[in-house]
């Protein structure tokens, strides 16, 4: 699926059996993770046709918005699952393996505007952004709004990112894969003069279709596209802001060695002109184990091979209040595996490593989601989301 080449790596018949955990600066053996306690898992909804990312519009307390992967946006509502959808692009999309809708996000202003964003790739392939607004029923989007921001061709059907939001600053991110094919060998990644194998950072309230920020790192310079915030992605599955740091953490999955998470503080930039590496680097590894020239790349925070899975889904920082404990832990999982861990980031450092079994859903984990009030939910590619609650 579109969080590593799943299908491609289980075709290669790669080992999938948890084994011994490795970070960037040590590594746990399975015996050594401890395991946490005190969260248990909810069952918030069924039946959706592979859903793959879950959000709030600012300020919303009563719906959740499901992103699923075959074209439309559906609506839990008072914990009820509405029968119409929100939007449904299906006519739009090519779908199936790492192609569909992948991402939404709503404007900061929402409750004005109407508006929100949505990632898919359309019938030939090709990344698509573009801006919807709501129609007179708040529980349905104007399907005939849409207005296409920007399009990015992709060379294969792997690899397309997907992940979009607003950041702390105002100022929409979006995240692209590198185009696809093992080893990126075109060097889309650490090409700057492609889009692809990037994080983006947009301003959607300037001149349309939307206007590059003056203060983004590549501003100005010949031969580069100015859009791009950092670079050397493989493909940034999920990327969240800390709501209540601001830190960056991207979650980046691997070729076939290594699963990664970098860490961006707000108070070092939040990645500004960051090059992460790829495809020179997997994780803190030069790429197929040679020797290369790492100077002025920067290594994963988090890193674990491929005999613990074989690719990373990231989530979010715990800013809730349902569960103190979990407070200030960031939660990841594992696509093949189905486990979720946690790390804490302090002090420049992943720490605290844990296991929650109570958390694993059963079934591939295609993403996480956070509700209004920072609660976390788990989604599985079968099609069900589940919420963290106390235990």
């Amino acid at each position: 699926m579109f969080y590593a080449s799943t299908l491609r790596k289980l075709t290669l018949g790669l080992g999938l059996g948890l084994a011994p955990i490795a970070s960037a600066c040590s590594s746990h053996s399975e015996a050594s993770t401890p395991q946490g306690s005190g969260a248990r898992l909810q069952l918030v909804v069924s039946g959706l046709s592979n859903p793959l990312y879950l959000t709030t519009a600012p300020g919303d307390a009563s719906r959740l918005f499901i992103v699923e992967q075959t074209g439309a946006i559906r609506i839990v509502k008072d914990g009820n699952l509405l029968p119409t959808p929100f939007l449904d692009i299906n006519s739009k999309i090519s779908s199936g393996g790492e192609q569909g809708l992948l991402g939404l996000a709503f404007d900061p202003d929402y409750a004005a505007s109407g508006r929100f964003v949505v990632h898919y790739t359309d019938p030939a392939g090709d990344t698509h952004l573009s801006l919807y607004t709501v129609s007179s029923d708040p529980d349905v989007a104007d399907a005939t709004s849409e207005q296409v921001i920007l399009t990015a061709d992709q060379p294969y059907d792997n690899h397309n990112g997907g992940q979009i939001l607003f950041g702390p600053d105002g100022f929409f991110y979006m995240g692209l894969g590198d185009g696809g094919s093992a080893n990126d060998p075109e060097g889309r990644a650490q090409n700057l003069g492609d889009l692809l194998g990037s994080i983006l950072r947009l301003d959607l309230h300037g001149a349309a279709p939307y206007a590059v920020p003056p203060d983004n790192p590549f501003v100005g310079q010949p031969g580069v596209q100015p859009e791009v915030w950092s670079y050397g992605l493989r493909n940034p599955w999920r990327f969240s802001f800390d709501r209540a740091t601001g830190d960056l953490y991207i979650a980046d999955v691997g070729q076939n060695q290594y699963e990664e998470v970098d860490v961006a503080p707000a108070s070092a930039g939040d990645g500004k002109g960051l090059n992460y590496g790829w495809n020179i680097m997997e994780g803190a590894h030069c790429l197929n184990g040679g020797s290369c020239d790492s100077s002025g790349l920067v290594p994963p925070d988090f890193e674990y091979a491929h005999d613990q899975g074989c690719s990373i889904t990231g989530g979010y920082v715990y800013r809730g209040s349902a569960i103190p404990a979990l407070q200030g832990l960031y939660f990841f999982a594992d696509y093949c595996q189905g486990w979720v861990r946690s790390f804490r980031y302090q002090a420049g450092k992943a720490t605290e490593l844990t296991d929650w079994p109570t958390l694993r859903p059963g079934g591939s984990i295609t993403s996480f989601g956070e509700d209004s009030a920072g609660e976390l939910y788990v989604i599985v590619q079968s099609g069900s989301v589940f919420k963290f609650i106390p235990s």
